[in-house]
């Protein structure tokens, strides 16, 4: 390393990296069972799994989060021992977490230099970190700013921070954990080719994503877990997305896509001309318009924080809207509190299941009833109705085939995929007329998403209006009636699913209308 040249760590020289019967127990359950993985230079290995098949976990012991009770990991043929992330970083390990681990109010380049040592001590070095981080970025076509703000960056171009974190402190493998779950289109496919230099230049990559066509697409091979345990290993070249659909949760699995003409009906609910603020302190929706009728599913689809959020509360209420008017079955809505709005018909998926749909430590018999606990026949003079909330709480669990020890259980001992069949449940047994549904399969595997996917079309063929939000456009492409598109609080454009193309609605979800021809100011 020259003199003068900032404190990093030079790529850490890798070949092959093994996991060999991995085990790990937790109180009463078996997270990973005599588990074998292996990477080598140059490829990219996907690891697939429903959740709580163990994938999280196996990629935590790797990365020094967990220990494991059993099995050990070689590094070049070498064992190594990886009792921390900062011991997984000295073995040329890196990893990409899905809820990216950034100081919003810190530069890139200070990002990048946190917790590193100065070469200039005590006096900070962030001008040559920053020489740095832009021969990174321009080797490998990462196109950031290192004087640039977190708060400044779209969720891609955070993304593309965490990768030059992981290269500066010279890591030769990445774990990357649902690295395309919150990006565009077009942001999927700059990843990807970066992935791909990055693989001609000798790295490892772990790439752990529920999107099967996209597995197909950016592995070499392809590992599948199931409760705990390694399926098998295949080359990709050799599996279909049924095939490694069927092989995760061994049984067939039918990939749900709405096919019947939607018998559409009157307007149930709708925005007019509606702005509000936002939790960031700007506008979070400007002049939105935006309709839903009976018996068909409108998309909105977009980039997470786009107004995603504010437009699903304030429709539900939860948000006050500065302007325009909130209309429900014909009648005005606005600055209605919640509970009369849902009394009028409208059930509500938030996105946040457990922060904004659950209390974590009410039972599942409790949480099933929140929305109806003071009404006959939960309720009689003031006092619950235990016996029928319970018999209540044991129809739901077999119809929704909620997966629990007891009806006794807390809500934050359930799965992801059972929390999501709590809140279908109650949401839906209300019998609504109109469904907000937010981000309704974020996290889950393909057999839970395949559940929620068959419940809102149910709805829809009994005539419920649903607006599915959803930064998933092959969950947008294969339900929604219509899709509309928002940016920064707009709402772009509003497509017939049938014409809609993925192309167009990535353009639209980065403010560019199809066509439109975009000029640097500076040129003119």
């Amino acid at each position: 390393m020259q003199k003068n040249s900032p404190v990093i760590n030079e790529k850490v020289a890798f070949e092959t990296l093994e996991m060999r019967g991995i085990t790990k127990r937790f109180p009463g359950v078996l997270a990973n069972d005599n588990v074998n993985f292996d990477l080598r230079a140059g490829e990219v290995h996907a690891l697939l799994g429903e959740n709580g098949a163990g994938k999280s976990t196996l990629m935590k012991i790797l990365y020094g989060m967990y220990h494991p009770d059993e099995g050990e990991i070689l590094v070049n043929g070498e064992p190594v021992k990886i009792n921390s992330p900062t011991a997984a970083i000295q073995q040329g390990i890196g990893m990409i977490h899905q809820h990216f681990m950034l100081v919003p109010t810190l530069t890139v380049a200070e990002n990048v230099a946190l917790g590193l040592p100065s070469s200039r001590k005590p006096l900070t070095d962030l001008d040559r970190v920053s020489e740095r981080v832009i021969a990174l970025a321009d080797k490998y076509n990462l196109s950031i700013d290192p004087s640039a703000y977190i708060w400044q960056l779209s969720v891609g171009q955070q993304q593309r921070v965490e990768i030059i974190k992981a290269l500066y402190r010279g890591a030769a493998i990445l774990l990357l954990d649902e690295p395309t779950a919150v990006l565009t289109p077009q942001e999927v496919d700059e990843l990807f080719a970066i992935m791909r230099q990055m693989q001609s230049d000798g790295y490892g990559l772990v790439f752990i994503s529920h999107k099967l066509h996209e597995v197909i697409a950016i592995s070499e091979r392809v590992t599948v877990l199931r409760d705990g345990r390694n399926v098998g290993t295949r080359p990709t070249c050799d599996v279909t997305q049924n095939t490694l659909a069927n092989w995760m949760v061994g049984r067939e699995i039918e990939f749900i896509k709405s096919t019947e003409k939607p018998q559409v009906g009157e307007v149930r609910f709708a925005l007019e001309d509606v702005s509000c603020g936002s939790d960031r302190g700007v506008e979070g929706l400007r002049g939105v318009n935006l309709a839903v009728h009976s018996g068909e599913i409108v998309g909105l689809a977009g980039v997470s924080g786009n107004g995603q959020l504010e437009l699903a509360e304030a429709l539900t209420g939860i948000r006050p809207i500065t302007s325009g008017r909130i209309i429900l079955e014909g009648q005005d809505m606005t600055g209605r509190k919640p509970s009369v709005i849902t009394e009028k018909g409208l059930s509500y998926i938030p996105e946040e299941r457990m922060k904004d749909g659950m209390i974590r430590n009410f039972n599942i018999s409790e949480n099933l009833v929140l929305r109806e606990h003071h009404k006959m026949p939960f309720s009689k003079h003031g006092f619950l109705q235990m016996s029928y909330i319970n018999e209540h709480a044991d129809r739901l669990i077999e119809q929704y085939r909620i997966k629990t020890p007891s009806k006794k259980t807390l809500a934050k001992s359930l799965s992801g995929g059972n929390i999501q069949k709590v809140l279908l449940a109650r949401e839906l047994s209300r019998e609504p007329r109109a469904i907000v549904a937010a981000q309704p399969t974020r996290g889950l595997d393909i057999g839970a998403s395949e559940y929620v996917h068959e419940q809102l079309l149910m709805e829809r063929k009994k005539g419920t209006a649903i607006l599915l939000i959803s930064e998933d456009l092959d969950e947008i492409l294969a339900l929604a009636d219509r899709i509309a598109v928002i940016y920064e609080g707009k709402i772009m454009d509003i497509l017939p699913r049938e014409t809609a193309t993925k192309e167009d609605i990535g353009l639209l979800m980065a403010g560019v209308h199809p066509g439109e021809t975009i000029r640097n100011e500076k040129c003119d």
